[in-house]
């Protein structure tokens, strides 16, 4: 693989929609979230090591080469020409992705900051808010750190929800493919498994469309660590901004 493309999004900040979206597109492969940063490479001291280090290959490399593998064989099936990988732990393994592929292509998902742990919250209501909120800004401060460093293409999924079309033509163009009507119709298309796991499996992205957004919380609920992440990624505190939680 020369340049897969990797989305960079906290959880909850609209990634699954995103890939549908794309893989919608006829030639653009966007699987499932694949977790690379969990397949592991284990290679025997005895025989493993000496017999790997003879060829100039550790186990980062070993690793590389699997996940590289990986990719080659999803996109080889698909039949497609560019392939998309929004797994959000990608965020904490940015290096090594640029590491294992010089020329990988990075596009930034933000999300309202409130709309996330809100989104979060629904989804684990048994876990305190206090908790979410260190979760998403974990996730967040990640994404920021990946942002200065690298090139990317930002989307905000304020934006990509309203404006869909505008949203996707401009990124096909980054990637550089045509855009196609028919990305808005993801209802259309086969995107395998949605279940846990494998990113958002709710009855809002298995139905096809996109849907009207949410309200965000009262500004007044925002902690003071929420409140600068806001602000740095240029959204407003009031509450009538609006989500969704596709």
């Amino acid at each position: 693989m020369r340049s897969p493309v990797f989305v960079l999004s906290s959880l909850r900040s609209g990634s699954t929609l995103l890939r549908v979206l794309l893989n919608s597109h006829s030639g653009v492969h966007a699987p499932h979230e694949l977790h690379l940063r969990t397949l592991r490479v284990q290679v025997p001291k005895a025989l493993g090591e000496p017999a790997m280090a003879a060829l100039g290959l550790d186990q980062r490399e070993l690793e590389h080469l699997l996940w590289d593998r990986l990719l080659d064989r999803e996109l080889r099936r698909s039949g497609k020409s560019v392939i998309v990988d929004k797994t959000p732990a990608n965020v904490f393994m940015w290096e090594r992705i640029v590491e294992c592929w010089p020329a990988a292509r990075f596009i930034v998902l933000l999300r309202h900051p409130a709309a996330i742990v809100d989104s979060l919250a629904r989804a684990r209501p048994e876990m305190p808010i206090e908790k979410v909120e260190r979760e998403v800004l974990g996730y967040a401060v990640a994404v920021e750190t990946a942002r200065k460093q690298l090139t990317t293409h930002l989307v905000r999924y304020e934006t990509l929800v309203a404006s869909p079309a505008i949203v996707l033509r401009d990124l096909c163009a980054s990637l550089g493919i045509a855009w196609e009507p028919a990305m808005l119709e993801y209802g259309r298309f086969d995107h395998g498994a949605m279940r846990a796991g494998l990113g958002d499996w709710g009855e809002r992205i298995r139905s096809g469309r996109i849907h009207e957004p949410r309200h965000l919380p009262a500004a007044a609920l925002f902690s003071s660590e929420l409140r600068t992440l806001v602000h740095a990624w240029g959204y407003p505190l009031g509450g009538e901004t609006a989500s969704t939680d596709s």
